[in-house]
């Protein structure tokens, strides 16, 4: 794993299969945001979120989260903004639907044991679908969710990846603002 931007060769990404990616968190951070598991780029270079095209790092720039656009082999970062990452399932697969149903559950055991231990003040679940199947709310909606994990809130937003073309990366900073503007109201109380 590089902590210097690199492109892996397609061996590389071929052999970072099943490959666990160690979270970004600490205690206390604000929000520490879930994706479903990482991909295959991903788990091949290292890093969150780092196969060019996927929107998360823009998103939480332009929703105010940081103050440039960070790129993910910056990650680490993303702690002095009191924010950090993990995913529900910790293993590199070339797409989220080669999970099964009982590793999405699985993995939401352990993130609530993880979310325990840290104590973010928001967790933020990306991706409505492994949100449903993790926790077993088959009718989740968007947003604010009614149940929390210790005094942990927690939020459900869109997963930013660009194979999620339902939403533009203005629909996804308008909604990943939403919960900024929310992560920020909590830090003032």
């Amino acid at each position: 794993m590089s902590s210097r931007p690199y492109r892996p060769t397609p061996e590389e990404i071929r052999l970072a299969y099943n490959r666990p990616l160690p979270d970004v968190i600490a205690p206390g951070l604000r929000v520490l945001f879930c994706g479903i598991n990482p991909g295959l780029y991903s788990g091949a270079v290292g890093h969150h979120f780092a196969r060019p095209g996927n929107r998360f790092w823009p998103t939480l720039f332009k929703a105010g989260f940081t103050d440039r656009l960070l790129s993910p082999f910056e990650e680490q970062e993303l702690i002095r903004f009191s924010c950090g990452i993990t995913n529900v399932v910790n293993r590199a697969t070339a797409a989220a639907a080669e999970l099964s149903p009982q590793e999405l559950v699985e993995g939401g055991q352990k993130l609530v044991e993880k979310v325990l231990q840290h104590q973010p003040r928001i967790l933020a679940v990306l991706g409505i679908g492994a949100y449903r199947s993790a926790f077993d709310r088959p009718e989740a909606v968007l947003g604010l969710q009614d149940e929390q994990i210790g005094d942990t809130a927690v939020w459900v937003l869109p997963n930013p990846s660009g194979l999620n073309a339902h939403y533009t990366l203005s629909d996804l900073a308008a909604l990943y603002a939403e919960l900024r503007m929310a992560a920020d109201s909590a830090s003032k109380s």
